[in-house]
């Protein structure tokens, strides 16, 4: 584990160092749903990339040609164990991995609009199996912390940075609830695709503007209805299939929470209607996926008949 205290000596250390204490315990449980992702780990932790690629839309960490045969098979079993794969694409020892999200259509988007990251502590919420930080990597960041919750997406990448070996990149199992833990902490917050599966969005861009350094930038981007209104669709049950949904704003209604949470300088610099060419299934994500949450007659209409999903991205000051 990083020396937390240096990276952020604003951080309240203690209550961080004794939740990272607790998680670790936690994991240590001989339970299945945690040895289902550890034991493969193990056979496969002592190997290393001799090279990687984050420059290109494809995320490549080593060839082929660094590991003997019976290493690319425990490599190969290793990656498909970690199925689904959501975030992507990845080319691992020569292993493409197609996965769910064509993420750098997302990255590619964001690209004109980055700060400077070189040297700059980074926060990826909801950073899932990393995709994004190894996109970053290529920047020279000073250090990302990714905060994933989900134990699946911990573990791919793990996984995936045993064999990248960057020191500056981490992931532990926080949520975008444990911003508080890192007042005035971080240079650059990115929170991609996550707002809108928050209680209250409010409390989490608060949160987010509280562990922003002053100056620091906010790059956010949303699940989003169209419409030039500031109004947000609250979904009775479930939306596009998700039960996990809560606000989904308009781009003018996030613009005035960013504004009403104490951030300046705010610029949407692009939104979008999704579309199955972006989010699919595919043999590394064979369950349901965005054609299957869209009316099929209406392409306009979730299947629960609400407005169709566009995304938005904001970048804002602190």
């Amino acid at each position: 584990m990083p020396d937390y205290s240096l990276i952020f000596p604003n951080a309240d250390s203690t209550r961080l160092h004794t939740l990272l204490q607790d998680k670790q315990n936690w994991l240590a449980q001989p339970k299945k749903g945690f040895l289902r992702y550890q034991k493969p780990l193990k056979k496969v932790e002592h190997l290393r990339a001799s090279s990687c690629k984050f420059a290109d839309d494809v995320v490549t960490i080593g060839t082929a040609e660094d590991l003997t045969s019976d290493e690319f098979l425990l490599v190969s079993d290793s990656m498909q164990n970690l199925m689904p794969w959501r975030k992507g694409p990845f080319s691992i020892f020569g292993i493409d991995i197609d996965a769910e999200w064509r993420s750098e259509k997302k990255w590619n988007r964001m690209v004109p609009q980055l700060p400077d990251l070189q040297g700059k502590v980074i926060a990826d919420i909801g950073c899932n199996n990393g995709y994004y930080m190894f996109r970053m990597a290529e920047y020279n960041p000073g250090f990302i912390l990714g905060f994933e919750p989900y134990v699946h997406h911990y573990y791919t990448f793990q996984t995936l940075n045993t064999f990248a070996n960057q020191s500056n990149l981490n992931v532990e199992l926080l949520g975008i609830e444990h911003l508080p833990f890192f007042p005035d902490s971080f240079d650059i917050i990115f929170c991609l695709g996550i707002l809108y599966h928050r209680h209250s969005p409010i409390v989490s861009l608060q949160d987010m503007h509280n562990s922003l350094n002053k100056g620091g930038t906010l790059i956010i981007e949303s699940q989003a209805i169209p419409g030039d209104d500031p109004i947000a669709l609250f979904p009775e049950k479930t939306y596009a299939k998700v039960p996990g949904t809560w606000f989904v704003p308009t781009a003018s209604c996030l613009n005035n929470w960013l504004q009403r949470t104490g951030f300046r300088e705010i610029t949407l610099f692009c939104q979008h209607s999704m579309s199955p060419l972006e989010q699919r299934r595919t043999k590394w994500m064979t369950f349901e996926s965005y054609e299957d949450f869209i009316d099929k007659q209406n392409p306009a209409l979730t299947i629960e008949g609400y407005p169709a999903p566009h995304r938005v991205f904001f970048k804002a000051i602190k």
